[in-house]
């Protein structure tokens, strides 16, 4: 039964993960810390639940990169600029999760979440950042709809070193930072925004979760239970993602990051 439910819990983060970009650790991360006890019968470490997260999001952003590419929404070319900040950086953040206390972590996760729903609920009454950058993309996705933004190559290094950090310290992927960022400051389709942040997760989770592996920082057993679901959540949240509104994915991530924010501040003060 522990299995099965563990099984479940990477199927329902990846899904959701998947849809918003943020690849499931967002969710995963919380739940470990919650049911531990009950499901492996010891409460886990906030340093290994964050090793575990980073581990099976690798499978979830693998599943959910590959069927988003399928449909012409992954800018690699803009990934692969993220992550030549954000994977070094994801490194630095997994050797420091061990060095915060369990109600520091909880009260930063909390406070991050909090953060990036505010900004995400404002984001509607702010003026459009309408700088054109240096750097223009127009990608074709497979239906023929054309989508075009910009970017500075600095300030997207600058935002892959922040993410890539966050997502190493929190093992949540950092795609909540990532997509409301390349969608207020850079113009990037919702859509675009999500899938190609799912790349950049790929890549910095597999860089990440190597640090926390080689600091022990990984219960490989939980990983083997938690990736079929994620796999399979991960193709599932892909295919429903591109049939909701772009006004849809950001309502539905505001109202996550709220719930997910309070529940881990409580936890964090709980914990002091």
């Amino acid at each position: 039964m522990e299995w099965l439910l563990l099984v479940l819990l990477g199927l329902i983060a990846a899904v959701f993960g998947s849809i918003v970009g943020l690849g499931g650790g967002i969710i995963i991360v919380p739940a470990l810390l919650l049911v531990s006890p009950v499901l492996i019968g010891e409460q886990l470490d906030h340093a290994t639940a964050a090793g575990i997260s980073l581990t099976v999001l690798i499978v979830t952003a693998l599943a959910s990169t590959l069927s988003y590419n399928k449909r012409g929404i992954v800018d690699l070319r803009s990934g692969l600029l993220l992550f030549a900040s954000s994977g070094p950086a994801a490194v630095a953040g997994a050797a420091l999760t061990g060095k915060l206390n369990a109600g520091s972590f909880n009260l930063a996760f909390g406070f991050f979440m909090l953060f990036m729903a505010v900004l995400l609920i404002v984001r509607d009454r702010m003026k459009p950042f309408t700088k054109e950058w240096a750097i223009k993309r127009t990608i074709t996705d497979s239906s023929g709809q054309l989508h075009s933004y910009s970017y500075g190559k600095l300030p997207m290094l600058a935002i892959g070193a922040c993410v890539g950090l966050i997502s190493g310290l929190f093992g949540i992927g950092g795609g909540s930072l990532f997509v409301p960022v390349m969608v207020l400051l850079f113009r990037f389709p919702p859509h675009v925004a999500a899938a190609t942040s799912m790349f950049v997760i790929f890549l910095s989770s597999i860089v990440g979760s190597g640090m926390h592996a080689a600091l022990s920082e990984v219960n490989w057993l939980l990983v083997l239970a938690l990736a079929p679901g994620a796999w399979l959540g991960g193709v599932i949240g892909a295919a429903i993602a591109v049939r909701i509104s772009g006004k849809g994915l950001m309502w539905l991530l505001r109202a996550t990051l709220l719930a997910l924010a309070a529940k881990m501040m409580y936890d964090g003060f709980a914990a002091l």
